[in-house]
């Protein structure tokens, strides 16, 4: 199964210091664990040991995250080079049904790349959204 990832940092200067905290974030967790968009600042904070009531994240906050390096579902929201994270907090919970149903295609039909099989994809995602509610009707 692809790796759905992308790297994120940020940059700035507090009290004369400079920090660049950096990670890769794992997309397919980040869908799996969160029913929305999680704030990306409050994730580097997190994992850099930065108290998200302090000083120092207020001014990191300040400064805009930064994305490299995407793979797999992070390439659908890449825009002339730059990824738009406003498209994926838009789209969140197709881009969550999306990991979901690659995980059951590969374990299921031995299909590693769903993309490849545009109309199973359809199909599967439209049963999705039948078991979700959503598009009923149509």
């Amino acid at each position: 199964m692809q790796k759905n990832s992308i790297d994120a940092y940020v940059e700035f200067s507090f009290k004369g210091e400079y920090y660049r905290y950096a990670s890769c974030l794992d997309l397919h967790q980040l869908l799996l664990r969160h029913d929305e968009m999680p704030p990306i600042h409050a994730l580097l904070a997190q994992e850099h040991r930065v108290d998200t009531y302090s000083y120092l994240f207020e001014v990191m906050e300040e400064e805009p995250v930064e994305f490299s390096h995407p793979q797999g579902i992070a390439n659908d929201y890449m825009r002339d080079g730059k990824f738009s994270l406003y498209e994926l907090a838009e789209n969140w919970h197709n881009a969550k049904a999306e990991i979901l149903l690659q995980t059951v295609a590969a374990r299921e039909l031995n299909i590693t790349d769903l993309n490849q099989q545009p109309a199973l994809k359809r199909a599967l995602v439209a049963a999705y959204q039948l078991g979700h509610g959503v598009g009923r009707g149509k």
